[in-house]
């Protein structure tokens, strides 16, 4: 499997609750950046499969928080692929501020069918690159 990606993301105001940390949802925004980085480092892009009738989704997701992230926080989100089955795949992603884990989450990912919304196999020429 290809090496884990790591994606720095910088933490605005619009990232934040009233008192300046991190909102919770949001850790699963950078962590769906860092999956999308991840399909671009391969050469592919969410739009080109969407066209070719793949759709990639959430299947399962199982979070823990550690440590808030602030305002202006430069952080290093990862993507690292653990396991890949017919129809999904599971990645382990973490949150990190320098040596700081705040965040870990194992997600699995669903190939479905995009017009109908089926699970289906992974596209050959995916499969190959991962």
């Amino acid at each position: 499997m290809n090496p884990p990606l790591r994606f720095p993301v910088r933490v605005y105001m619009e990232d934040t609750d009233a008192g300046g940390i991190v909102y919770y949802v949001n850790y699963l925004k950078f962590m769906e950046r860092a999956r999308s980085e991840w399909l671009r480092s391969l050469g592919v892009d969410q739009q080109t499969l969407l066209d070719a009738g793949t759709q990639l989704v959430v299947y399962r997701l199982s979070c823990h928080y550690t440590k808030p992230a602030r305002l202006d926080d430069a952080l290093d989100v990862s993507a690292d692929i653990v396991s890949v089955g017919r129809c999904r795949m599971t990645f382990e992603q973490q949150v990190w501020r320098e040596n700081e884990r705040l965040c870990a989450a194992t997600v699995e990912i669903a190939c479905l069918n995009a017009q109908d919304l089926r699970p289906m196999a992974w596209p050959s020429a995916l499969k190959s690159l991962m």
